[in-house]
């Protein structure tokens, strides 16, 4: 699901649950990353920030540090999800190392937020100065601490079902029966794929 024109211009989705798990979305079917441009729009409609949060200080090393993180993550999430359980399977030296490295971009104090009154008296949700990039990486680092050290959370991630589809979500679905990543998405090519394959059976 994208959110807004910024995040559809780029193709970005954010349906996986998580927003480690978005993140590592941003590799399929190609790089999304590919520039500083579509990591603001990832960042703003991720919700790391609020809507209208200037961003343009965000350079060439933001998208380096962000697609590191996204590297320890998928490393330690897809060893966790191949063997079932929390471990570092075979390859136990990268596997620590990705996961040494995830500390360290959870240490920083994620973005402050702060709430302002608007006009109307309503309160909106701002942050307290502009973000830097270790505050926005500690937030997604410490979602994905959060989720890999969870056994209920983690219970509760799946792979897509969907042909040559990598992404991960958290299936949230009654009876946990979701099986794609996005029903309009995955969802909607395999029942696609059905009817033609039905549609090929009556016409034999």
């Amino acid at each position: 699901m994208a959110l807004g024109t910024a995040t559809d211009r780029y193709e970005l989705r954010f349906d996986a649950g998580r927003i480690s798990l978005d993140l590592l979305s941003t590799t399929h079917p190609g790089e999304r990353l590919y520039s500083v441009e579509p990591l603001r729009a990832w960042v703003t409609g991720s919700g790391l920030v609020p809507p209208g949060t200037p961003l343009a200080h965000a350079d060439g090393s933001w998208l380096a540090s962000f697609r590191e993180l996204r590297g320890c993550v998928e490393r330690l999430m897809r060893a966790d999800a191949d063997s079932g359980t929390s471990g570092p399977g075979t390859d136990s030296r990268s596997y620590d190392l990705a996961l040494a490295r995830l500390n360290e971009f959870a240490r920083p104090a994620p973005p402050a937020p702060r709430a302002v009154r608007t006009e109307s008296g309503a309160l909106v949700r701002e942050l307290d100065g502009p973000p830097c990039c270790a505050a926005l990486l500690a937030a997604v680092a410490r979602d994905a601490v959060e989720l890999l050290t969870d056994p209920v959370a983690w219970a509760a991630v799946r792979e897509c079902e969907g042909d040559n589809c990598p992404i991960m979500y958290v299936d949230t679905s009654r009876g946990r029966r979701r099986r794609w990543c996005s029903s309009e998405v995955c969802g909607n090519r395999e029942r696609v794929a059905r009817h033609r394959r039905r549609a090929a059976l009556a016409r034999a």
